[in-house]
């Protein structure tokens, strides 16, 4: 068998990471996007039940990406960002979606951690990654809401003050980019930001 020079060996190299690279664009270019209608997925919850997206058609569905050994997921879940957020909206037409991706797709840990943070909503596993990278979600958390038309109305942080200190309070003056969208959804108008840079840690995703 003849053996492959250095030169084509580089090449056959350089080709494969070509190829690579341009799969991973076609799945950025492929993910949600503002305004267009967000990705249909079937996750099951940590009892086993079947979730499907459409499931909540004509409802606005907020998705949070969450991660209990996440020190930013540790800070709102001390202080119920989420949990608040979600009751307070639950008779409005609002469905609070948790998700958990990769390695953090445990039930019997998650169970735990809804029991003990006191949470109402379901949290799905997404233990592949499909939804995540459907997403484009990045970190924990990272939220989206989609709207009754079952468009992507918000992606991005749950607020503009980052902190990794789960016992830290909330800062004085932080908007609620969430709870926001949401007021203006629930108003008929406009998302005024519908995208933010999200924050805290990187989804677990395997592979």
């Amino acid at each position: 068998m003849r053996k492959l020079t250095l030169p084509v060996m580089v090449a056959a190299l350089v080709l494969a990471m070509s190829f690579a690279f341009a799969a991973d664009e076609k799945k950025m270019a492929d993910k949600a996007k503002i305004g267009a209608p967000a990705p249909a997925f079937s996750l099951q919850d940590t009892s086993g039940k079947t979730i499907n997206l459409s499931d909540y058609s004509g409802k606005i569905v907020v998705l949070e990406w969450v991660n209990p050994d996440c020190p930013y997921v540790k800070r709102h879940y001390n202080l119920k960002t989420m949990t608040s957020l979600a009751d307070k909206n639950k008779d409005k037409d609002v469905v609070w979606l948790a998700v958990a991706t990769g390695g953090t797709a445990n039930a019997d840990k998650l169970k735990s951690f809804a029991e003990q943070d006191s949470i109402g909503y379901p949290i799905l596993l997404d233990p592949d990654g499909a939804t995540a990278r459907a997403y484009g979600a990045k970190t924990t958390p990272h939220m989206f809401i989609i709207d009754k038309e079952g468009k992507l109305a918000y992606a991005g942080g749950i607020d503009d003050k980052p902190n990794d200190d789960p016992k830290a309070p909330l800062a004085e003056g932080t908007t609620n980019y969430v709870e926001k969208a949401l007021s203006e959804l629930q108003a008929g108008t406009a998302v005024s930001t519908p995208e933010t840079k999200s924050y805290g840690c990187s989804v677990k995703y395997k592979g």
